[in-house]
């Protein structure tokens, strides 16, 4: 009888480990969120962009659009990698809770397992999150660009 109050602690302290990265769990899944909206928007400029490549265009409104379909496959893959990677820090980190659950049931020392787990999790997100600022980037670049064309165009209209 005197076991079940050492086993209710032993449960309660593994639970108290677990929580931190239960945290982490749910902040790369908000993470998640935003990383495949910003994937179905592009997808979706994508399409419009591919249906207007059947209509008659000019020459210079099709290279514009060839390139904004090329900037957008750049971003959707960097949102790829970076979907999978933030994925694959949740499935690691979902590891590092069965490993703590585990080892304390077992009785089975899994301290390097668990900080080994845990380390690839951390390395999968800070990938994660370098394909995310890499996106960011190749979309506020995409934007300077039409933006230093736009201005290019507006200043040749008036010299003439």
């Amino acid at each position: 009888m005197m076991q079940l109050p050492s086993q209710v602690s032993s449960v309660a302290q593994v639970i108290q480990l677990a929580v931190a990265p239960v945290f982490l769990l749910a902040g790369v899944g908000a993470l998640l969120g935003v990383l495949a909206n910003r994937l179905g928007r592009v997808i979706d400029r994508f399409h419009v962009l591919e249906k207007s490549l059947v209509s008659d265009l000019s020459a210079t409104e099709r290279a514009q659009t060839l390139s904004t379909i090329l900037s957008l496959s750049r971003r959707a893959r960097m949102i790829h990698w970076a979907i999978s990677l933030c994925t694959a820090c949740d499935l690691l980190v979902c590891l590092v809770v069965v490993a703590l659950f585990v080892g304390a049931e077992l009785q089975v020392e899994l301290s390097r397992t668990i900080a080994g787990l845990f380390i690839a999790a951390m390395l999968a997100l800070i990938a994660g999150l370098t394909c995310f600022l890499r996106e960011i980037a190749l979309a506020t670049n995409f934007i300077e660009d039409l933006d230093k064309r736009a201005a290019s165009i507006d200043g040749q209209s008036g010299r003439r």
